[in-house]
């Protein structure tokens, strides 16, 4: 029983430290151990879809798309991966599926672009070819920050500024990823945040459009598909699916009724209270309140009388009269 417990508490932290899974960020993923795939398979040339000054000098303006998905190594491609699920996913979760995977393609494709535009720039010894997913999960994060509200941000319990968090990425993947090429991975920021300014506001997407797309295929296809959140592009749409309304089982939680102290009349507050229960609440809690006895009348003549009598509810009158027609009630 208790280990049965202890797998259950390192699912649920296991669980928490991995983000949920997206349609655009499978789709991303897949093609990349797809076209990884293949090259192994007929043992492609190293380098072979990189973007650089080739892109420029030989006219292989089809590496501008490809480039993304393209890993020299099977190390490279698990770590650029795992940088695209941890970096990526909240800008999908912000915009959608189908407008993430158009600014995956916008950002991508600019950023090789100009780096080979500046690697062409460069002599032939200094020259190096650029590839995978990283420049893309840059610019995602450098175009998050552009729209977030949050003023400082923590990674590993140290706090900074928002601004700054795609420039501690930046040397920290430098430093752990494969083949990442420094220039290309400093562009590829100053593209999200060009992005963020709103310089490619002619080329974005809208939400009516985008919406209009999740109805084709093969975006119709992937809302179907459990397991995978396909996120919309409307903004109410987006809410119901990544933040579910919470309907809980009858009687999980405890409810209580109280009266309003409109409903209280004050002259009865005394006939409806009994040694700080009252009558409503004593019958529904099936407390019964002690009845107490008639009581008795003294007589000490014709012209003198004494009278006492008690109910429940601590009910209590008296009445003294006399012979001179005087009378005195006490409540």
């Amino acid at each position: 029983m208790m280990r049965n417990e202890h797998f259950k508490w390192i699912f649920q932290v296991f669980k928490g430290l991995v983000p949920d899974l997206t349609s655009g960020i499978v789709i991303v993923v897949l093609l990349s151990c797809a076209l990884f795939g293949i090259q192994t398979y007929f043992n492609f040339t190293q380098g072979v879809l990189s973007v650089g000054a080739t892109v420029f000098q030989h006219g292989h303006l089809q590496r501008l798309l490809a480039y993304p998905f393209y890993h020299k190594t099977s190390a490279q491609l698990l770590v650029n991966i795992t940088a695209l699920v941890f970096l990526s996913g909240s800008l999908e979760k912000g915009v959608g599926t189908v407008r993430f995977l158009f600014l995956f393609l916008l950002l991508s494709t600019t950023t090789g672009f100009f780096y080979s535009f500046l690697d062409l720039m460069q002599e032939d010894s200094s020259r190096s070819d650029a590839e995978g997913l990283l420049p893309a999960a840059l610019a995602c994060v450098a175009l998050t920050t552009m729209h977030t509200k949050m003023t400082k941000g923590f990674l590993c319990g140290v706090s900074f500024p928002t601004m700054a968090l795609p420039w501690v990425l930046l040397i920290i993947t430098t430093a752990v990823v494969p083949h990442s090429v420094l220039p290309c991975n400093i562009i590829a920021i100053l593209v999200g945040w060009m992005y963020g300014k709103g310089w490619f506001s002619l080329l974005n997407i809208s939400a009516e459009k985008a919406g209009t797309l999740e109805k084709m295929m093969p975006f119709r296809l992937l809302r179907s598909i459990r397991g995978i959140k396909f996120v919309p592009a409307s903004t109410e749409e987006r809410r119901k699916t990544l933040l579910p309304q919470i309907n809980p089982t009858p009687g999980s939680y405890p409810v209580q009724a109280y009266a309003p102290l409109s409903s209280m009349n004050p002259a009865n507050m005394t006939a409806n209270i009994y040694e700080g229960w009252s009558n409503s609440t004593a019958a529904l809690s099936g407390l019964t309140p002690p009845v107490i006895p008639q009581g008795s009348a003294h007589s000490s003549g014709p012209n003198h009388g004494h009278g006492s009598q008690q109910s429940v509810g601590q009910s209590c009158n008296h009445s003294h009269s006399d012979g001179q027609g005087h009378s005195h009630a006490h409540l």
